[in-house]
């Protein structure tokens, strides 16, 4: 941090100013004096951009003058108050009569808005809420108001206790009233005491209560003005914090100390002991610098004491950052107050305002086009950190917690991060072995980032980051005593860099990871040759050094050190060897070396800057001592901000207060006004940032905050070229002789097309294909080519071709359009009659691969269409999830086509089977065809594939995948699997299988009876196929035997399959009888369904039915539903063979065979077994031998003598009149629909015939 006085405004009449307010916002300066005085003033900057396109000084950098100056009139006394409430714009006065006036503006000009005179006492204080809603005036005899922005009174109190200062709490809801005896009382916003505050920095118990007569703040006594309250500022964080956990807090007293508090009760307060008599103190607007204002003794060369004013500047942990010295003797500054945006600050003392502008340290670093700067929001309590790239202009934020530094170089920024327990972050980048390893509580974090902002690397360190520095290999962290150095580039990673061997640049990494040297350590006062040690060996001493570090920097080959007393310390990287020691009469803050480690700049911390010439020596020859460096005759006051060219180690550029001067052989040039921050150096061209006007709009930066400064050869050369011509600029440049120089020369001559001139430059620069480049432009001849030639090697491509054209050279053109890639300039060029049909064809294809490179599908596939690129136009369609163009094109392609596969590929993962199918089996590969259709689940389609072109395979892969389902339990995918597969036994079976299993449940025999119904017509296609392959064998040169023989052989041959599978398995009846399972069920859940309905006979008949089914209904079941019928409908008879059928069941148990007995006895004990009718023999043969007979598959009753209707597909009876009262027109077994109709009348005696 930097700040000097900058502008001094005076107050006409000599009036001595008593207060003074800068409004945040706005920018209004308010100051009030004695006999009245109050004037509101306006300091605008004039910098910018100017008409003639040229940039003017911006920032601090840029003069400013007063656009406001008005004496607001209304106060008589001394005017000893003045406070701004920015959201509202309202300026509230009182004086030393009690007077208040609240001021508005209108039109342009302040007027009084309200007026308020209570008459009785004077106004000590007045605060505004942060958010301006409430005003809180106190009075010195202890009388309080708070008032509303309206001008409503809200309240009002009356403190037993004379009040000097009131300040508000961040979140509006406390007030500190202090009390001229040094005490801090807290209040609620309603008035209610809370408690007093303990004031750690008193340096002696506080005094009773009072105040004294006299009207000024001092008090009588010397003791008691040893601990007078001189100011109080709470910061209220609207601006956000730098660390949650930092101090917000501030207590003054007049003997110099300040207690520094986290929130209103804080023990672990920080206190500093300024050593000034203070009377003033005041947080900038963002809360992370404090100002104090005092007065100090210091002696004169004469010896005499004085007192001085000065400000000093305090971080909110207590840790002083710079000192401000006034140039007037005075009594006292008697008020202070900060810009808005913290660059300047404004001080009253006497008759004077004081300006002085403050360079803040912000937290920023520059690496290759990246900018990276944190910065702090209101809303988050982590740290924003933005990588900015200054060239795309495109951002990346992340938000990380406890960011304390921020350093670049090479190719990767540092972030240097709070204690473990401050940070959230993962483990550490790129350590694999430790990745359960984090950091430890008192540890620091280092995070290597690249442009973007991901992590790259990362370590924890033990000591804390004081002073940290970066290379293009090295981090070096140090605190007041111990340093740390980590090697996290070596110099072979670095030159392959640029990704061209990946191979061995990991390997490096590798190398450099597992290497115990690549992390060490070294105490400042160790002074061996090789002081460093590893990390896990090194012991940090306890206790503070004398002569500790106050600043480091590194290059590529040096580390430098200075201690407080201006010994500075010379070590040798990477071996970290101490070299040499050298020693200077300051006290260095900011150290730099030149490119090639031979200069030191040093600026002290009175920002006088010197020159240390590193490799002088004297060898004592003179009889002292021998010694290293030597300070030159340069020095420089008011800097703050050096830069050493990166090219040159005599060239280096200083700001010194807001001018930039650079300097080559320690001789100034002209300087230029700017307020920018030093981020490059290199080809006579200085970059700076306007940090200052990026963190005001930090989520918004612009390429205009970047500027680039020429230095005053390049500037004259370049004048010489413009004006002179390239003789004068050739001699002019041969005697400042650079790189950069000879560059531009060279550029000016092929312009002129002057060759020799041209040619020289780029000798002197070692550019060898700018001197083939000039030897071609020679070879040319003509003098238009040259020209356009040259206007294309300075991309100015229009005029090339136009240059080009004037010499009806299209075809020139055309190559210039090419090389260049800008195929829609081709396409033109071509139409009008500079090229062919085929470099038409290739502009077109080049222009879909442009449109398909942006993901502009549609516009690519026109392209590539137009150039008869089938493959990328289907590609283009296959992305825009246009099937049918994808279908359309690729019947465009001839077959046998390569492209085929990748076409049936794109189809087969859409699901597109068809489609995929036909472009394999154009393209000859029918085994993929197969291959898309199983993985498509078609299993049909690659079972006739297979079997017209001879792949058995299909068959063991079908099994296969079944097999599989069939382990996870997907049952019923392995039915669908074989039904798809055209193999209807396997799916018979398997849903027979599983209609058992869920029959011997129990629980859903309708469920059983579908999948048996499910079963049987399985086995009923797998027939009718067989049926219809006999009656295909044809009879064409055959005899009548050769015909019934293949007949036979088609049967017998399905015979065998519908039994293959073996005996005794799950379902392996269904092939002989498919209906049988099927035909239980039903009439097991027509028994039910009638006997529910109360149809008792019928209900008897179907189950009987049911004896048949022993095989697949359980036995118990059928018996009981006979027995439960037969005896609601009093055919005890019936009832009396069930219950004979149930006791002589083998597998019943002891208990349910005596139930059985029991229950059979209470029936018929008094009732004898008869029927009330007669029943047909069919009935009863049926329940004794299971003999089946035909029945109804409407009713379950017999069909005896009646006309009946026989279903088609599973060949089941239904009688003609229940069809008809039913109005049924399908199956109630099968459920298939009755189209043809087969009439019989079935005779008694047939009953008992099988269906």
């Amino acid at each position: 941090m930097f700040i000097y006085l900058s502008k001094k405004i005076a107050i006409p009449n000599d009036i001595k100013l008593h207060s003074l307010s800068w409004n945040p916002e706005q920018g209004w300066i308010a100051c009030g004096g004695e006999n009245g005085l109050l004037k509101v003033l306006k300091l605008d900057s004039t910098g910018g951009s100017s008409g003639d396109g040229s940039t003017k000084p911006r920032g601090v950098a840029a003069s400013s003058s007063l656009s406001m100056n008005q004496t607001l009139e209304g106060h008589q006394g001394g005017v000893m108050c003045v406070t701004w409430n920015a959201n509202y714009r309202k300026l509230t006065t009182s004086d030393q009569n009690g007077l208040i006036i609240v001021w508005m503006l209108h039109k342009g000009m302040w007027s009084e808005e309200m007026i308020n005179n209570r008459n009785k006492s004077v106004v000590r204080d007045m605060k505004w809420t942060a958010d301006g809603q409430k005003i809180c005036i106190i009075y010195e005899d202890g009388a309080v108001i708070v008032g509303s922005v309206e001008g409503t009174r809200l309240w009002g109190n009356d403190l037993d206790a004379a009040l000097r200062f009131v300040e508000w709490s961040p979140d509006s809801r406390n007030i500190l009233f202090v009390t001229r005896s040094n005490e801090i009382h807290m209040y609620d916003h309603h008035g209610n005491k809370i408690k007093a505050l303990p004031l750690y920095a008193a340096g002696q118990k506080d005094k009773k209560k009072g105040f004294d007569d006299d009207d000024d703040d001092d008090d009588d006594s010397e003791e008691e003005e040893d601990n007078t309250i001189i100011g109080i500022h709470w910061y209220d964080g609207t601006e956000g914090h730098m660390d949650l956990d930092a101090p917000t807090l501030a207590v003054a007293f007049k003997n110099g100390r300040v207690q520094i508090g986290r929130g209103e009760e804080d023990p672990n307060a920080t206190i500093i002991d300024t050593r000034m008599t203070l009377s003033q103190c005041k947080w900038n607007a963002k809360g992370n610098v404090l100002a104090l204002a005092g007065s100090q003794k210091a002696k004169t060369k004469e010896g005499e004491e004085k007192e001085i004013l000065m400000v000093k500047f305090y971080t909110p942990l207590g840790e002083h950052v710079r000192s401000l010295k006034m140039p007037l003797v005075s009594n006292k500054i008697s008020a202070l107050s900060w810009e808005g945006s913290g660059l300047r600050i404004a001080l009253a003392v006497d008759t004077f305002i004081f300006f002085a502008n403050i360079r803040p340290d912000y937290m920023w670093g520059c690496f290759g086009n990246t900018l990276v700067y944190a910065h702090n929001k209101p809303d988050r309590v982590e740290m924003c950190v933005t990588f900015w790239n200054m060239k795309s202009e495109e951002r990346y934020t992340k938000h990380i917690k406890g960011v304390k530094f921020i350093r670049a170089a090479g190719e990767t920024a540092l972030l240097v991060m709070g204690q473990g327990k401050e940070a959230n972050l993962p483990p550490p980048v790129g350590d694999e072995e430790n990745v359960d390893v984090g950091p430890k509580p008192h540890q620091h974090i280092l995070m290597l980032c690249n442009a973007i902002g991901s992590p790259v690397d990362t370590k924890y360190i033990d000591i804390k980051p004081v002073f940290v520095e970066m290379t293009e290999t090295h981090v070096i962290v140090s605190d007041y005593r111990s340093v740390y150095v980590w090697q996290y580039r070596t110099n072979a990673m670095k030159m392959n860099g640029d990704g061209s061997d990946n191979r061995k640049n990991n390997a490096a990494v590798a190398l450099l990871r597992r290497n115990t040297g690549r992390e060490r350590m070294f105490d400042i006062e160790d002074v061996s040759s090789s002081p460093a040690q590893p990390v896990d060996e090194f012991k940090m001493k306890k206790g503070s050094c004398k002569d500790g570090i106050c600043a480091i920097t590194a290059s590529k080959k040096n580390l430098i050190i200075a201690r407080e007393s201006g010994t500075i310390h010379r070590y040798s990287l990477p071996h970290i060897g101490l070299e040499n020691k050298f020693s200077v009469k300051c006290w260095p803050s900011h150290i730099r070396l030149n490119c090639d480690s031979t200069a030191l700049s040093i600026i002290d911390n009175h920002n006088i800057l010197n020159i240390l010439d590193l490799d002088s020596q004297n060898d004592g020859s003179n009889g002292g001592k021998a010694t290293f460096g030597k300070l030159m005759k340069f020095e420089r006051k008011d800097a703050w901000d050096l830069q050493w060219a990166s090219d040159n180690p005599n060239l280096f550029a200083v700001m010194e207060k807001t001018r930039m001067y650079v300097f080559r052989n320690l001789q100034p040039e002209e300087p230029v006004q700017s307020s920018g921050y030093f981020s490059k150096f290199s080809d006579l061209e200085i970059q700076a940032i306007m940090l200052d006007e990026i963190m005001a709009t930090p989520d918004s930066p612009d390429k205009d905050m970047v500027l680039d400064y020429e230095t005053k050869s390049l500037r004259d050369a370049g004048d010489l070229i413009k004006n002179e011509g390239l003789a004068v600029a050739t001699a002019y440049i041969e005697e400042h002789s650079h790189p950069r120089l000879w560059k531009l020369l060279g550029e000016a001559a092929l312009e002129a097309l002057d060759f020799a001139v041209a040619e020289k430059a780029f000798v002197n620069i070692g550019d060898y294909p700018g001197i083939q480049y000039v030897k071609r432009l020679e070879g040319l001849g003509e003098r238009m080519k040259q020209k356009a030639e040259v206007a294309a090697y300075f991309q100015r491509f229009d005029e090339a071709e136009a240059s080009l054209r004037e010499i009806d050279r299209k075809d020139l053109a055309n190559e210039l359009r090419i090389r260049l890639g800008d195929w829609f300039r081709v396409v033109t060029l071509v139409q009008t009659g500079g090229g062919d049909d085929k470099m038409l064809l290739e502009a077109w294809n080049n222009i879909g691969e442009y449109y398909a490179d942006r993901f502009k599908w549609s516009k690519a596939a026109t392209y590539f269409s137009q150039a008869k690129n089938l493959t990328k136009t289907i590609d283009c369609y296959y992305r825009m999830d246009d099937f049918e163009g994808m279908e359309k094109s690729a019947g465009m392609i001839s077959d046998g086509n390569p492209a085929l596969m990748n076409v049936g590929k794109m189809f087969e993962n859409v699901g597109l089977q068809k489609q995929a199918v036909e472009c394999y089996q154009r393209a000859g590969d029918v085994k993929a065809a197969i291959d898309a259709c199983v993985m498509l689940n078609h299993w049909e389609e690659a079972v006739k594939l297979a079997e017209a072109h001879g792949f058995s395979q299909i068959e063991g892969l079908l099994a296969k995948y079944a097999g599989h389902l069939l382990s996870k339990g997907d049952k019923l995918q392995a039915v669908e699997l074989y039904r798809k597969a055209d193999k209807a036994t396997e799916a018979a079976r398997l849903l027979a299988g599983i209609a058992e299993d869920v029959g011997k449940r129990q629980v859903d025999p309708l469920r059983a009876k579908k999948l048996h119904v499910l079963a049987a017509l399985e086995v009923e296609r797998y027939r009718k196929k067989a049926l219809d392959l006999s009656s295909m064998t044809t009879t064409k040169g055959k005899s009548v035997a050769a015909t019934t023989a293949a007949t036979l052989d088609t049967l017998m041959t399905a015979d065998a399959e519908s039994r293959a599978g073996g005996a005794g398995g799950k379902g392996s009846k269904v092939m002989d009888n498919a209906w049988r399972g099927a035909e239980a069920y039903h009439y097991y859940l027509l028994a039910h369904r009638q006997l529910y309905k109360g149809d008792v006979d019928a209900a008897m008949k179907t189950a009987i039915r049911c004896a048949e089914f022993e095989d697949v209904l359980d036995r118990k079941e059928i018996y009981s539903l006979i027995a439960l019928t037969a005896y609601h409908s009093s055919h005890l008879n019936i009832c009396s063979r069930a219950f004979i059928k149930l006791e002589t069941l083998p597998d019943l148990d002891k208990k349910t065979e005596e139930a059985i007995q029991d229950l059979a006895l209470k029936i018929f004990i008094n009732q004898p077994p008869r029927n009330p009718s007669h029943l047909p023999h069919c009935y009863i043969s049926c329940l004794e031998t299971g003999t089946p007979y035909s029945a109804c598959t409407i009713t379950g009753r017999a069909v005896l003598d009646a006309r009946t209707v026989t279903c088609k597909v599973c060949g089941h009876m239904m009688l003609e009149h229940e069809l008809s009262r039913e109005s049924r027109r399908s199956c109630p077994l099968c459920h298939a629909q009755i189209e043809m109709v087969q009439y019989s009348i079935v005779e008694e005696g047939e009953e008992g015939d099988d269906e």
